[in-house]
């Protein structure tokens, strides 16, 4: 099995949840225009490290979090 190539986030405009507080911490964000994967890092630590998911699991992810409310 081949490894999937990690994408170049370097330019990457990253955004928040509108449901984040108003100071912008303690919040997940997401950057947007990567084909088929969801790049997602941690406000809190914008320097450290991204996850980058399958957008497919990131979908199944949010769904959950929905139908939870």
């Amino acid at each position: 099995m081949e490894a999937a190539s990690r994408p170049d986030l370097t330019a990457a405009a990253w955004r928040s949840s509108s449901y984040s507080n108003q100071e912008g911490g303690d919040c997940v964000q997401v950057a947007d225009g990567f084909p088929g994967v969801v790049p997602v890092r941690d406000s809190k630590n914008p320097g450290g490290p991204a996850l980058v998911l399958p957008a497919t699991s990131w979908t199944a992810f949010i769904d959950a979090v929905t139908a939870a409310e």
